[in-house]
């Protein structure tokens, strides 16, 4: 079985506040709640794929010192597993502005669990809830 790896962010806000955006029409899983993020390509590392998704996506520059890895998912699907370590980041320039046509919320960590999220995603929120309450 192939190893799809992922990389995720929680980006979190001066109120704490966590920015989830939920998957347009037309991809899988559409509809869902999920942290930023998307593949690593081959050859590149977590954190520069992790830069690179949140310009394309929401149009804001990190900085790789400002990325602390906070925990990881690791769930089998039908056709591949998913490994997918999610960061914190709590500053970035720019903002936030969905490019790809998605829906963006800033959710509570004690409502995370409020919104439909894909399978993987599910034991990212108590290590958020820890750090956030």
């Amino acid at each position: 079985m192939n190893i799809l790896l992922v990389v995720a962010v929680a980006l979190i806000d001066v109120d704490d506040r966590i920015l989830i955006a939920q998957r347009p029409q037309g991809k899988q899983l559409a509809g869902l709640w999920e942290f930023p993020g998307g593949k690593v390509d081959a050859g590149e590392r977590p954190e520069a794929a992790l830069i690179r998704e949140l310009h394309e996506e929401l149009d804001i520059a990190v900085k790789e010192d400002c990325l602390a890895p906070l925990t990881f998912a690791s769930h089998g699907y039908e056709a591949f597993h998913l490994l997918m370590p999610l960061y914190v980041c709590r500053r970035w320039e720019g903002l936030v502005r969905p490019r790809e046509g998605q829906a963006v919320k800033w959710v509570r960590a004690t409502d995370l669990r409020n919104y439909p999220m894909p399978p993987a995603d599910a034991p990212l929120i108590p290590p958020l809830i820890d750090l956030l309450g």
